[in-house]
C-alpha cells in the first residue's frame, strides 16, 4: 500500500481538526461540551495570569465560543477532571488518573523538585496538616495565617503553602475544587475513593505507551520528535513504538511536503485524511489562542508545522520583550497569521488591544479583516468588556476595520 503524500497545508488542517480548531462551532456550548473538549485535547494547562481570561478558560473559548466559566469549576468539583503535573500543571480527565499516578509516587518525576527533601525535613508539620484535613475537612493555603514579617515575593511562601504543594505533588492531597481560582485541598482517598494502587496501577511501560497514544490522538498528525513533549515524557526514540501502532492500525503513515522524514496520522482522522487527499478539507475558523494552548505550547512543533516563531514573554523582563507581556496567537483559516498583546479592563468594560502584529507575508484582505474583527468582538463580549480599544495596529487592517464600522471602536 502506497504512503499518502500531504501538503503542509493538509498537515496543518489535520492537526487543527484533531484539536477542534478547524471550523467554528455551530451549536451553542453546553456543560457536557467542556468535558468532551478536555478529553479531546487530553490535557488543559493551568495558568493564573489574568490580564485576559485565565488560560484554561481561553483555551476552551477558542474551541467552544461563549460559555459559562463556572462550568469548568463544576467539572472539577464534581470529580470529572482532576489536577496534576502532565505537560505542566493541568486539568486532566478523571479516567486518566491511572496514567499520572506513577509521577506522584516517584521523587524523580516531574513536579518533585525539592519536594522529597521538604517531605523528609518537615514530617511532623506535614503530618499535622494531614490530620487537620482528616478531622476538619478541605483547606486552602489562605486558611493558614502567616507568622512573622510579610514575604518579599512569590518564592517566599509560608511553610504551610509549601507543605500543601508538596503533598499535592506526592499525591497525598488532591484539589477538591477551586474557589476564586484558589486550590482547595483534600485527602486523595476522598477525591479518588475507588482507587487502589495495588489493584489499579498499570506498569510504567503501559503508561508510556498510553501517553504516546493519547498524544498522537490529541495532535492528530505527529512527527516522531513531537511525541514526548505533550506529557513531558523523557526524550528518547519513539520510532519503534509509533511503527508498532501503525502495525496495529492506530496510526497511518504519511509523507508531508518539505519534511525529510515521515509523519503519522491518528486513525480517528481517517475521514479527514481522505478529505485532505481529495482537496476538500478546509479550515474556516478564526480565533484567538492562549499562549498555553496545546496547538502552540511546543515551540519546535509550531515552528515546523506553522512556520510560526513563538515564545511566551510574560516571564521576560519588559525591556527585552519583542511583542508584549501576554501575547496571544491569532489563528485564521488554518494559518497562524499574527499575534496581539491584550488586556481586559473589566471594571471599565474595555478590551484593549495594545498591539497587533501580522506575520511577514500575510496580506491584509477584507476577509482577514472581517474574520479578525468578528473574533475579537466575540472575545471582548465574552469578557464582558464589549468596547474595543486599539493601540498599535497595522494601518491597512485598522483602515478596513473602520470601513466596516465595527461597534465598540475607541481610539
Amino acid at each position: 500500500m502506497s504512503i499518502p503524500h500531504l501538503s503542509l497545508q493538509d498537515a496543518r488542517h489535520l492537526q487543527l481538526a484533531a484539536q477542534g480548531l478547524l471550523a467554528p462551532r455551530r451549536a451553542k456550548a453546553k456543560p457536557a461540551d467542556l468535558l468532551a473538549t478536555i478529553r479531546r485535547m487530553a490535557l488543559l494547562q493551568i495558568d493564573t495570569i489574568s490580564v485576559v481570561a485565565r488560560s484554561p478558560y481561553l483555551v476552551l473559548f477558542s474551541r467552544l465560543g461563549q460559555y459559562d466559566l463556572r462550568w469548568l469549576e463544576q467539572l472539577l468539583a464534581e470529580g470529572d477532571i482532576f489536577e496534576y503535573w502532565a505537560h505542566e500543571a493541568c486539568f486532566i480527565p478523571r479516567e486518566d488518573y491511572r496514567l499520572l499516578r506513577h509521577r506522584m509516587l516517584d521523587p524523580a518525576a516531574m513536579g518533585w523538585k525539592f519536594s522529597a527533601n521538604w517531605l523528609a525535613t518537615h514530617q511532623q508539620e506535614i503530618g499535622q496538616i494531614i490530620e487537620r484535613i482528616r478531622q476538619h475537612g478541605p483547606v486552602r493555603a489562605a486558611d493558614f495565617e502567616r507568622k512573622g514579617e510579610k514575604g518579599n515575593g512569590w518564592w517566599d511562601w509560608k511553610p504551610e503553602k509549601r507543605h500543601l504543594e508538596v503533598l499535592f505533588t506526592a499525591g497525598q492531597l488532591m484539589v477538591r475544587e477551586r474557589r476564586n481560582f484558589q486550590r482547595v485541598y483534600d485527602l486523595a482517598e476522598r477525591v479518588m475513593p475507588d482507587w487502589c494502587d495495588e489493584r489499579d496501577l498499570p506498569s510504567l511501560e503501559q503508561v508510556r505507551r498510553e501517553m504516546v497514544q493519547a498524544s498522537c490522538r490529541a495532535l492528530g498528525l505527529v512527527k516522531t520528535g513531537w511525541v514526548a513533549d505533550y506529557y513531558r515524557l523523557r526524550r528518547g526514540k519513539y520510532d519503534a513504538l509509533l511503527h508498532q501502532l501503525v502495525d496495529e492500525g492506530e496510526l497511518l503513515p504519511v509523507r508531508v511536503e518539505g519534511w525529510q522524514h515521515g509523519a503519522f496520522v491518528h486513525a480517528s482522522l481517517a475521514d479527514e485524511l481522505a478529505m485532505a487527499l481529495a482537496g476538500t478539507l478546509k479550515a474556516t475558523h478564526t480565533t484567538v489562542l492562549s499562549p498555553f494552548d496545546p496547538l502552540v505550547w511546543d515551540r519546535k512543533r509550531v515552528s515546523e508545522l506553522f512556520n510560526f516563531d513563538y515564545r511566551i514573554e510574560c516571564y521576560t523582563p519588559a525591556p527585552k520583550r519583542q511583542y508584549g507581556y501576554f501575547v496571544l496567537p491569532l489563528l485564521h483559516r488554518g494559518k497562524l497569521v499574527g499575534r496581539m498583546d491584550a488586556k481586559a479592563h473589566r471594571q471599565q468594560g474595555i478590551f484593549e488591544i495594545k498591539s497587533l502584529y501580522l506575520e511577514d507575508g500575510v496580506r491584509v484582505t477584507r476577509t482577514l479583516a472581517q474574520d479578525l474583527a468578528r473574533a475579537l468582538q466575540k472575545l471582548a463580549d465574552w469578557h464582558q468588556t464589549p468596547a474595543l480599544q486599539y493601540g498599535v495596529i497595522p494601518a491597512p487592517l485598522l483602515a478596513l476595520w473602520r470601513d466596516t464600522g465595527r461597534r465598540g471602536l475607541a481610539d
